[in-house]
Formats: structure tokens, sequence, C-alpha cells
């Protein structure tokens, strides 16, 4: 049965990298009432265990759900999908949205037939992107680079930093001098923190590349399945709480988080999840 109060999204990332997502929801309903929760305890994902990283997301989302209530979860990380979406799915009666690397977008726009991967080191090692290659993108090459920076890169740049050149040029590199890398002409961002240097990779990569950031699609259908289960519009009423920005830790740069996450909405800056 639809649920009639106002509806409230809970976003999920390790970092910053689902404020992407945030954006594009910003961007396709700007009255909708959101909360984030960033692991920055365990940032960056990468360097974590499965088994223990599963768990931990897996009880840290059902905390949170508990505390605060949202009428639907994004998990939006590729590596907390890939090992938190079944279990928290199995155990929570809430709509949880997912992300995966666009690896079926780009198959479908490459002309080369020759497709880039940039990811983490941890979602670069998982055997479901051979599982999304061979089901949707069978006919392509996939070329993946597993980066263990560009995540913290993508940190510094949404807080404003200026990033040199020459540290993104050589994340890019790994991708294209590899065998056939010359090739790509579609790269998917297999990070959602990956969306805060698409300037760079549009300025330093080559022309006419196609680049592929899949934050715009995992918000169209956060707001598609929030339609199934809620009646009326998808806007706060005076009594909803305010946006709130939570964090499992205390950021290295609270003051810098603070003044860039405000023109996300999140203008009580963040403070650290009970």
């Amino acid at each position: 049965m639809p649920n009639t109060s106002p509806p409230r999204i809970l976003v999920f990332d390790s970092g910053i990298g689902g404020l992407g997502v945030v954006q594009a929801l910003r961007s396709l309903a700007p009255s909708l009432t959101l909360d984030y929760l960033a692991d920055t305890a365990l940032f960056p994902y990468g360097e974590q265990d499965d088994d223990f990283l599963r768990e931990r997301i897996t009880q840290l989302i059902r905390h949170a759900c508990a505390l605060l209530q949202p009428t639907l979860v994004i998990i939006a990380c590729n590596t907390a999908s890939t090992l938190a979406l079944t279990p928290l799915r199995e155990t929570l009666t809430l709509p949880i949205v997912g992300c995966v690397p666009p690896i079926r977008w780009a198959g479908r726009v490459s002309k080369t037939r020759t497709i880039g991967l940039l990811a983490t080191s941890a979602t670069a090692r998982r055997p479901y992107l051979a599982q999304l290659h061979h089901n949707y993108a069978a006919d392509c090459k996939l070329i993946i680079h597993g980066s263990r920076h560009l995540a913290t890169m993508a940190e510094r740049a949404f807080r404003g930093e200026i990033l040199e050149p020459e540290s993104v040029q050589h994340e890019l590199a790994a991708l294209f001098e590899q065998s056939d890398g010359s090739n790509i002409d579609a790269i998917g961002l297999g990070c959602t923190h990956y969306t805060f240097l698409m300037p760079y990779f549009q300025r330093l990569g080559p022309p006419g590349m196609m680049w592929l950031d899949p934050a715009p699609a995992v918000a169209q259908q956060a707001l598609r399945r929030l339609s199934d289960v809620t009646e009326g519009p998808l806007t706060a009423v005076p009594s909803t709480p305010p946006d709130r920005f939570f964090l499992t830790a205390p950021p290295p740069h609270g003051a810098d988080l603070a003044q860039h996450i405000a023109w996300l909405g999140f203008t009580n800056g963040w403070q650290l999840l009970p």
C-alpha cells in the first residue's frame, strides 16, 4: 500500500561519491527530502576485506534505517552495492536502489567495440564485472583500470582543491596504455566518486571520448521506485525534518566539507551518526 507521509531518501556511500546522485536528484526533484550517510570511518572501501565490508555495510544501513526512517535507500557505491544489496533486500522491506558500472551503456554506444572502465581496485577485482561484460557487452573488448587513488582525488576535488593534472593523467594512462587501449571510445565510471573528476577526465582525455556517468540514471530509477510506494507529490511539508548529512567518523577537512555540501542542500553541516 502506498505511503502517504512525505517521502525521504537515504543516500549511502563510503565518502562523498554518492553526492553525484544527490546532485542529480536535486535537479530532477528539487523539493525532495534527503539524508546522506558516508562511512568515513572506513573510507576507502577498496582497502577492506569483502566479508568484513558486507557485514559492516549491512549492519550500518539497518541501523540508519531504524534511526532515520527513510522511504527508500540508494546504495550509491559500486562496492557496497555488489556486496550488500542482496542481504539488505532480504531483511528490509523498503525499496533499495543500487548502482553498477555502466558496462551495458558503454557497449550500447561504442563504435570501436572497445570500451573502458575506471573503477576502484575493489570493484575491478570482482567477478560480477565479467558477468556484466558477458551479459551486456560480449562483443566488446573491456579494458579496466582499478585505481587506488582516484577516489581520494575525487574527495579532494569536491572540497575545491585543484589537482595536479599529471596525477590524473597518470591514472588515465594506466587505462589507455593497456593492449588495444588506444581503441577505446567509451569509458564508464565504475565509482560514484569519479563524478567529481569528470572535468579533469574531459579535459585530459582523448578528444571525442564518451565519458559515461551513471549517477543521473541511478537518480531516475530511485524516483521511479519512490513513485511506486508513495502517494502525492515528492515534496516536503513544513513539519518535515530538514536534510541531514551523517558521517561515521570526523572527516580530516570538516570545515571544507560543510562548506561544499551546503550548495547541495545540507545547510546544517555534517554530524556523526548516533
